[in-house]
Order: structure tokens, then C-alpha cells, then sequence
């Protein structure tokens, strides 16, 4: 219960990000009271408050700028002005919340306890990640009057928690990046800044880089800014606009680590700043010759993560894979009847096709060519989920009977043989529906009992580990049926329900957005997305597809009634 209280309060303590401005309210005088900093101005309740209300301003005032969380502090006595000390962790309840006195009695009628109730819809860690979670949230604050008719918050809670509107009027998110090495590129981990000072984002999100990934990317991506890199003096401007990262530990580092480091910082910071950053090892530049830096000096890390835009995309209706670019039957057995296909993946370069095909009373997998007879591979069951490529492999995975994950790999012949994936921390949630990788390869989104999960993945050596299960918008979305990445760092998932058939979700969970639902035919059964791509849903009637939220759904040029649609990877 006091953690939500708690997890408020903690968050605007954060070291460097002490002020978290959510709401102001004008009326501020010089704090004198003990426990805060020179220079903080405390905005001192109003007279005459009750229990109740003065419960509730607190939590409204746990965000508002002032160092040492001086805006919150003035709602406790003095000796908790002088002591509080809340924790790290920021718990986000819904906007509305109540108070309402505890029904125990109480043995002194100058002490009061109120009872906070409200929803919990996730906290923001240590890392400044945010961590989705729904349940009731119940707090107990006691409040005790003063020798001058007042009444204070007595005993304060450990940790902070503010509200989803002030949270998010706040805070703002960076996508910050660290590398995959199985994919050869940049990851976004979801980080969550003080907003202001704009001009302090910069050095925040570089205290977030050197930190390293947060818990949910933990052994997926790799931080070249970790120990004994550190950030010299502070990250600052000069007059000429230029943004100034000094960095130092870097001795002995290679010229490629240099640069994949210039690009980690640049990737991250292009989201706070447009300006010019000069990059300082010990004083030097980074990378010899290259002192400052701007997004376009980088390669394209992420191009090959996308499928070529000669490649349309293909549907499975009727037993056959088709074209999306005209309809057409593609060739080979998977197109002209050969197999019965349920399901079916393209790789992303569009050579190889892996489809799901029925066999007698269950499936089996079949992977080969475009075009040409597909192999017979060593795994089947009563369903297998539609295939999908994981990102820089030959690998094609698939969950079999809805609990355990298949992981298909192709040796130099040709040969293609199964092994294990680790997916007990993802599987122990429930049966598992869909199971689609994230572009860059270091996440899978699961659709898992009707319900939306992203984990990352874990590999060492040849063993591979699905790892920190996150459930996405528990209260909000219900009766997923499929889910595909239109970016790294959002997902489309499509439902049952008919006021929100096609929803956007952030990669963390912590923001969900619905597309409009003109045109649609509830249910919606199948999506298929990709960076650059318009999006492509499959209702009753067809195919529609649309790019942004808010766009009215228009039928896809060669829909077909029971098609499901995928784009390669």
C-alpha cells in the first residue's frame, strides 16, 4: 500500500533530477523549514486544510519543481521536514484516486488516518524505465494536528508516486541506444527524463547511457559507455551552439569501438538536442579527425533491418501463399496448392519462405526457397504460430502446442535442425498464441492468453533465453489476437474488441494509442507492419490498410476475404 505513496515521492528525489515539475500552483514563500536546500521555495498549504484534502495536495505536490522535494515536504510536520528521505522509485497511479478516512478509531482525535485508494499502473525503476503493472493501490498516511490548528502528514511514506497525467506532463521519453551484436545495430531502451531544464537533457540522458541498459534489456544489447568510461565534467554548450560530451577511460579502444560509441551517443541525444556534439576522449576528439558530430555522419545502422521496398509482402488465404503487390499466387508448391499452408514467413531478404502447413490432424513446419520445393524440418504439433525470422540469423522460431518455443537453424548444407530456446520466464505466463521478433532482434512480442507481452532475448554461445516478461497495458487491452513492430520501439496489435480494434502500444507499455475503426468489420484477425511500411489489417471482409493513427482505414488493392497478411522477417 505505501509503496504507491512511496514511489511518488522517491522519483523526485532521483540525483540530478531532483525537480519534477508536474503542476504549479503560484502561491510560494522562502522555505525556512528544516531539510531543505538553499535557494528552494516551498509552496506552503493552504490554511485550514482537512485530513483529507491535505492528503491529496501532497500527492499532487510530489512533483513540483523545488530541490529535496521542498513542494511536498511543506505537507509534513517538522520532524518530517527535517528526516524524509524517500526512495528512487517514482509508482504512477490513474489520474483519479480518493481519500478517505481509515475506519479504525483512532485513540488521539488530534491523529488522523487516510486511506489513498487508486489504481497502480506501473512505476518507474531505478533506471528511469518504466515497469507496467496493474493493481489496487492502497495507501495509509497519518496526519496529526499542530499546536497551531494545522494538519500534517506525520511518519511519511518511503517512496513517491505522482499521477499518470502529471507524470507525463514531466517527464518525456528517450528512446536511449545501446548495440545489438547479433543484428549489427542500435536498440532503443524506453528511458523516461525530467523535462526540465531543457537545457539539463542532455547531461540526464548521458547519466542514462553510462548507467547501461535497463532491466529489460539486461544481457540482449551491449553498453560501450559502461566502466571505465565515464562523462569527464559535465556535458555543456558553448557559445556556438555546440553540445560538449567529455569522456574519459577510453584509452586503449579501438578506432571501430570509437565509432560505434559516437554513435551510440548521437543516436540517443538526437531526441534533446539538434545541435552539433563534439565528442572528447581525456580532451581529445573520440574519433581522430572527426571531433563533432551530427545524426547524418552516422551509417545507416538500421537500413538492413527493414524488408526492401521491392518486396510487397505476401497473405496466406485458402491454403496458398499470395503476393500483396498483385494478388498473384507465388510459385512453387506454397502458391499453387502443394501444401495446405495455415500460416507462413518470408525472410527479410524475401529468399526463403517458412510455412505452417496441416498435416493429417496437426501441422508441421516446412522452410525452403522462394519458388521452389520447401523442406520437411523436424518440428510439428497440433499448431505451430506463424513462423517468424529472428533478425541477423538464418534462424525461424515458432511456439508448438502453445507452450515451448521452436528454434529452427540452417547449417552450410542446407540442413536445418532444432534447437532449444529458454522460455520459461515467457511461457510460465500462459499459452502463447503469436510470437513476433522485434526488427533489431533483441525483443519477441507474445500474445499470450489474449494478453500482450514483450520480452527480450538472451543468447550466449548457441543457448538462447527469452528473458524479463513485460506485460503491456494489463488494464487497457484485452483480447489480443495479434501484434507485429511498426518500429523498434512501438508494436500494432490488433483485438476482438470493436471500439479499439488496432492499438498502438509503446515497447515498455507505458502509452497506448487506438487507430480510427472506420471502415473495419470487427473482429480483426491478423496485422503486419514495418518501419516505412503501411500498416495492413485483416477484418471480415478483407485487407485495409492506413499509416497513421487517426487515417481511415482504406481496402488493401488486392484484399481477399480470409486473408492474413505479412510482411518479411
Amino acid at each position: 500500500m505505501s509503496r504507491l505513496l512511496v514511489s511518488l515521492l522517491c522519483f523526485v528525489l532521483v540525483a540530478g533530477c531532483a525537480n519534477v515539475p508536474l503542476e504549479s500552483q503560484p502561491v510560494v514563500v522562502p522555505g525556512q523549514g528544516q531539510g531543505q536546500g538553499s535557494g528552494d521555495v516551498v509552496a506552503e498549504p493552504r490554511p485550514d486544510l482537512d485530513p483529507l484534502t491535505l492528503v491529496r495536495e501532497f500527492v499532487r505536490a510530489t512533483l513540483k519543481p523545488g530541490q529535496n522535494n521542498a513542494a511536498a515536504r511543506a505537507y509534513l510536520d517538522d520532524a518530517g521536514r527535517a528526516s524524509w528521505r524517500p526512495s528512487r522509485s517514482l509508482t504512477i497511479i490513474q489520474n483519479t484516486f480518493g481519500t478517505v478516512y481509515d475506519t479504525n478509531p483512532q485513540p488521539d482525535p488530534n491523529t488522523q488516518v487516510v486511506n489513498v485508494r487508486g489504481s497502480d499502473i506501473g512505476t518507474l525503476d531505478q533506471n528511469n524505465a518504466f515497469v507496467p503493472d496493474f493493481s489496487p493501490a492502497l495507501l495509509q498516511v497519518k496526519v496529526r494536528k499542530q499546536a497551531n490548528g494545522q494538519w500534517r502528514i506525520v511518519d511519511p511514506p518511503a517512496d513517491l508516486y505522482a499521477t499518470e497525467s502529471d507524470f507525463s506532463e514531466n517527464y518525456t521519453p528517450v528512446p536511449v541506444s545501446f548495440y545489438s551484436e547479433s543484428s549489427n545495430t542500435f536498440v532503443p531502451d524506453r528511458r523516461y527524463v525530467v523535462a526540465k531544464p531543457q537545457s539539463g537533457l542532455p547531461g540526464r540522458v548521458m547519466d542514462l547511457l553510462v548507467s547501461g541498459p535497463s532491466t529489460s534489456l539486461a544481457g540482449a544489447v551491449k553498453n560501450f559507455l559502461g566502466e571505465p568510461v565515464e562523462i569527464d565534467t559535465n556535458v555543456k554548450s558553448l557559445d556556438d551552439g555546440t553540445l560538449v560530451v567529455p569522456l574519459t577511460g577510453l584509452a586503449g579502444v579501438s578506432d571501430d569501438t570509437r565509432n560505434l560509441i559516437a554513435a551510440q551517443i548521437v543516436l540517443s541525444l538526437q531526441y534533446v538536442t539538434s545541435a552539433r556534439i563534439r565528442i572528447l576522449a581525456d580532451g581529445a576528439p573520440l574519433v581522430p579527425n572527426h571531433p563533432d558530430w551530427r545524426l547524418n555522419d552516422l551509417p545507416a545502422y538500421g537500413a538492413t533491418l527493414s524488408p526492401n521496398l521491392e518486396l510487397s509482402g505476401l497473405m496466406t488465404v485458402g491454403g496458398r501463399v499470395r503476393s500483396l503487390g498483385d494478388g498473384a499466387p507465388v510459385p512453387g508448391p506454397a502458391g499453387n496448392g502443394g501444401y495446405d499452408v495455415v500460416s507462413a514467413a518470408q525472410s527479410l531478404d524475401g529468399k526463403r519462405l517458412a510455412v505452417v502447413e496441416r498435416d493429417g490432424g496437426g501441422v508441421r513446419l516446412r522452410i525452403g526457397d522462394m519458388g521452389r520445393d520447401l523442406s520437411q524440418v523436424a518440428l510439428g504439433g497440433s499448431t505451430l504460430s506463424r513462423p517468424t525470422w529472428r533478425p541477423g540469423t538464418g534462424e525461424v522460431w515458432t511456439v508448438v502446442d502453445r507452450l515451448s518455443v521452436g528454434r529452427m537453424v540452417v547449417n552450410q548444407n542446407g540442413v536445418w535442425t532444432a534447437l532449444g530456446v529458454n522460455a520459461t520466464d515467457l511461457n510460465q505466463q500462459g499459452e502463447i498464441s503469436e510470437l513476433r521478433f522485434s526488427r533489431d532482434g533483441a525483443r519477441v512480442a507474445a500474445v499470450i492468453k489474449g494478453e500482450l507481452w514483450v520480452a527480450s532475448v538472451v543468447g550466449v554461445g548457441d543457448s538462447v533465453s527469452l528473458r524479463e516478461p513485460r506485460h503491456l497495458q494489463p488494464h487497457d487491452l484485452e483480447d489480443v489476437v495479434d501484434v507485429d513492430w511498426v518500429a523498434q520501439d512501438n508494436l500494432v496489435a490488433v483485438t476482438k474488441s470493436s471500439s479499439q480494434p488496432v492499438v498502438r502500444v509503446t515497447v515498455d507499455g507505458q502509452r497506448m494509442d487506438a487507430f480510427n475503426s472506420s471502415n473495419l468489420t470487427p473482429p480483426v484477425h491478423g496485422v503486419t507492419a514495418a518501419p516505412g511500411r503501411q500498416i495492413v489489417v485483416a477484418d471480415l471482409s478483407g485487407l485495409w490498410t492506413a499509416s497513421v493513427l487517426g487515417e481511415v482505414w482504406r481496402p488493401q488493392a488486392h484484399t481477399m476475404k480470409d486473408a492474413d497478411p505479412f510482411y518479411p522477417g
